[in-house]
């Protein structure tokens, strides 16, 4: 008999059951794509769709996830409605680069982010961890509501920003969070424009205002670089050598352009820390209504604390809170669609021999979102279960039905520097405080740039009695 207590079923869209009118398909994707989806989208193994003539393949199978992302993936560029939407942020950033400035910009950056490189970071982003959990210290014994979606925005930034920059990037900002939420809110959306696949010239007016925030990021990036370049100059021997000054170093005819070396700053600034603080909100949330899950990885982080183990191995010593964390990252995934564009006739043959044909022009898309709430690959795929991710299953999640990172030439370069900020940082705020939800809340998730709750996480903090 299991006597597992059943799991909590975050807040999530129910899949729709009657296809939505073209109307209908417009205003949901501006409003909150993830609501668009129905049922075959989270049960079959792929969907061919047709939408203002376009023609949509939606992609869930893991095989041919493969075949699209890996075995064929020069087949396959960044679809045009993706970029339409994002290029306008980041440019040529990592993101949004495609080409030989996509291969520069990988090859620059590949050293700061192997795994040897990013254990090395594991100090600073305890040392910034234990600095922010302290703001929690004021409050009422009986603890006291913080926005935890807002905290860990900023707890990540201070984490991105002192390890990547030093802790020299140059913002006046108080409340960068907002500044984060700002951007997204009006420029990380779909516009009806980009639907009809307008060129970039046309305005987009669910953007408007959209250009100030942007600006102001701008200025924060290029303040950043001329600071940096003149302690380059000044005093060469006393500059860190780490993700800023190992761009600039990399100008040049034969290097990156400062335009593109602007762009991925921008990039790791905004979109690279914004994913991992959404999926530290999300795990947070999820433990606090997961009582058993919560009392494991209590105990674990007691444990491995209490021994002093350096931070640089908690990732491997601290499977409860791992598998929290990643199963927080299929729930809610940061990137929620994967976006591609046939470049040539494409065939596929599945092992029990049904084809896919994609012809040149075919929309792709792969679907965190849908395809981690699978119902052919996953057991109660609407809740929350880090069990799953303990090591004794892991073998029985295959690479491609669990994308939080992407697949193939493009994945993530900072998924392993991801994972350990988000261990850390998890075992140093569940060491001293829970989080609690607060009654009453209702939390649901909205597609901007990244998933993230569209009116915040209130949640209580506590000091835990134990410490």
């Amino acid at each position: 008999m299991d006597m597992r207590p059943e799991p909590f079923v975050p807040p999530a869209p129910e899949p729709r059951t009657v296809p939505p009118s073209r109307l209908e398909v417009i205003r949901t994707v501006m409003r909150n794509p993830l609501e668009l989806w129905g049922k075959p989208s989270y049960t079959l193994p792929w969907i061919e769709t047709k939408f203002l003539k376009e023609r949509t393949l939606i992609v869930n199978d893991p095989g041919l996830i493969r075949h699209i992302l890996v075995d064929n993936s020069a087949n396959y560029e960044m679809s045009e409605i993706r970029q339409l939407i994002l290029r306008p942020i980041l440019r040529d950033g990592l993101l949004t680069a495609e080409g030989p400035v996509w291969k520069r910009s990988r090859k620059a950056m590949a050293p700061v982010f192997t795994p040897r490189h990013s254990r090395g970071f594991a100090g600073q982003m305890l040392a910034k961890s234990e600095e922010y959990v302290e703001k929690y210290a004021a409050d009422h014994p009986s603890g006291a509501v913080h926005d935890i979606s807002v905290d860990m925005t900023e707890l990540a930034f201070a984490i991105l920003s002192e390890t990547l920059f030093s802790g020299e990037i140059v913002t006046e900002s108080e409340k960068f969070s907002d500044d984060v939420d700002s951007l997204l809110h009006r420029m990380g959306r779909v516009d009806p424009m980009d639907l009809l696949r307008a060129p970039p010239w046309v305005p987009r007016l669910t953007r408007i205002g959209g250009q100030r925030v942007l600006d102001k990021f701008r200025k924060v990036v290029a303040d950043t670089m001329l600071q940096r370049q003149k302690r380059m100059r000044e005093t060469p021997d006393a500059v860190p050598q780490d993700f800023l000054t190992l761009l600039l170093q990399l100008e040049g005819p034969d290097g990156l352009t400062m335009a593109e070396i602007e762009d991925n700053i921008l990039t790791f600034i905004g979109a690279g820390h914004e994913t991992t603080a959404r999926a530290l909100a999300w795990t947070l949330y999820c433990v606090g209504q997961s009582p058993h899950v919560r009392d494991a990885m209590e105990t674990e982080i007691d444990q491995v604390l209490s021994e002093g183990a350096e931070p640089v191995d908690w990732l491997e010593r601290m499977p409860w809170v791992r598998a929290a964390f990643e199963e927080a990252l299929r729930l809610y995934p940061p990137a929620p669609s994967i976006n591609r564009a046939a470049i040539r006739d494409d065939r596929w043959t599945s092992p029990t021999g049904e084809t896919v044909t994609i012809d040149a022009g075919v929309t792709v898309l792969v679907m965190p979102w849908t395809l981690h709430r699978h119902e052919l690959y996953w057991e109660k795929p609407r809740a929350f279960m880090p069990e799953r991710f303990l090591p004794e299953n892991r073998g029985n999640i295959n690479r491609f039905q669990y994308l939080p990172f992407g697949a193939g030439p493009r994945t993530c370069i900072g998924a392993v520097f991801a994972m350990q900020e988000a261990v850390i940082a998890l075992a140093v705020l569940m060491k001293r405080y829970r989080f609690d939800v607060v009654p009453g809340t209702k939390v649901w998730p909205v597609q901007k740039l990244t998933t993230q709750p569209q009116d915040g996480i209130p949640m209580k903090v506590v000091r835990r009695r134990s410490t």
